[in-house]
């Protein structure tokens, strides 16, 4: 089973051109690490609460996934892959990447 990954120069232009406004954007990662930096488009859905959140989850939309480096977020789109949605997309690099395209330093 494939994971689609975009990169994060290719996310943010997307997002900038409102081609993903239709689609949900999920920051995998801990609350205090959401109130550091977060994308205001983002709803924060940590790691941990996937399996008991799946209802909350569109079936019918792309479901964009990041974290702080983008390997939790490989791992929910893994978990998710598996329990049946096939419309999700891993940003590679995650918010470290973004925070760098954005000027912002995320360590």
């Amino acid at each position: 089973m494939e994971i689609m990954n975009i990169q994060p120069h290719k996310f943010l232009e997307a997002l900038d051109q409102n081609l993903i406004k239709d689609s949900l954007i999920v920051d995998v990662r801990e609350p205090h690490e959401w109130e550091f930096y977060h994308l205001d488009e983002a709803v924060l859905i940590p790691m941990q609460q996937f399996p008991h959140r799946l209802g909350e989850l569109p079936e019918d939309k792309d479901i964009y996934l990041v974290c702080a480096h983008g390997v939790r977020s490989y791992h929910v789109a893994g978990f998710l892959r598996e329990n049946g949605f096939d419309r999700v997309i891993n940003i590679e690099g995650g918010m470290a990447a973004i925070g760098m395209l954005r000027g912002f330093q995320y360590d």
